[in-house]
């Protein structure tokens, strides 16, 4: 019994003690390690507000980061616990590798998001038209942006797709230019229709007096000329200027007693036999 007791203390003082302490060490050491992470993610952030980065990139960023240095800690104290790491860092490479490969798409997609942060084409509340769809960008996301049209539907564009195609931004400028042509027959006195589409023009509401009203011939047809109206606006009304600017075109057409000629009749070939 006694031999029993000195083999459980030596077995205690020689293998269970130094694991307990390592165990400690380690406890103590991974809170001492979170604290440092937490510490350099605050200096981080700060660090990336300071330059003005946008808060979904920021996000992105600190998740990275924290990622990163958390796995390290964790191969340490693998370490220090006497556990051979070299084992785990191969099987983290063959295991990116095969996540990589699975979720090719999904990378690319998280890659275009992130150029898409970092380069700012558009900005969240921008209309903007890309990868085939047109509407109001709503979120920037991790793999997709949400876009929502202008019949309220909502849309989910993966991001590698937006960022291979071209990028229309309608936010970019503070001036956005609309245009409406109206086809004249000949006859038609052009110069009184160019005074007064200038005018009713003018009087649509949103329309900027700088750039002003513009009203010239667009081109010459076989029926007439073609006038082309040009007025200014912001970009966030570019919808309802145009949508009124139509309207008082075609409301100045009336007041003019304009009628538009029905087309001539076709000829009718005479059958063979």
């Amino acid at each position: 019994m006694e031999s029993l007791i000195n083999q459980l203390k030596t077995l205690a003082l020689t293998d269970a003690l130094p694991f307990f302490l390592k165990l400690a060490a380690v406890i103590v050491l991974w809170f001492l390690g979170r604290t440092a992470i937490g510490g350099f993610q605050k200096v981080l952030h700060l660090a990336l507000q300071k330059r003005k980065f946008d808060a979904t990139l920021i996000r992105y960023v600190e998740s990275l980061f924290s990622g990163f240095l958390t796995i390290l800690l964790l191969l340490s104290l693998l370490g220090v616990m006497g556990v051979e790491t070299t084992s785990f860092a191969a099987l983290l490479a063959a295991a990116g590798i095969a996540i990589g490969s699975a979720w090719s798409g999904l990378l690319s997609n998280f890659a275009a998001g992130v150029f898409l942060l970092v380069l700012r084409p558009f900005r969240v509340g921008e209309e903007i038209s890309g990868g085939g769809i047109s509407g109001a960008v709503q979120e920037i996301g991790l793999f997709v942006t949400t876009i929502d049209t202008p019949d309220n539907v909502r849309i989910f564009v993966g991001n590698s797709r937006l960022l291979g195609d071209n990028i229309v931004n309608f936010h970019s400028h503070p001036h956005r230019r609309i245009v409406a042509k109206v086809p004249l027959v000949h006859g038609t006195n052009v110069r009184a229709m160019q005074e007064a589409f200038a005018s009713v023009a003018a009087a649509v509401p949103d329309v900027l007096t700088t750039p002003g009203v513009g009203v010239g011939i667009a081109e010459f047809t076989a029926a007439g000329p073609i006038l082309s109206v040009t007025v200014w606006c912001t970009p966030s009304n570019g919808d309802a200027v145009q949508a009124a600017l139509h309207q008082a075109l075609a409301d100045a057409l009336v007041a003019a007693a304009y009628v538009v000629p029905a087309p001539p009749p076709m000829a009718v070939l005479p059958k063979a036999g």
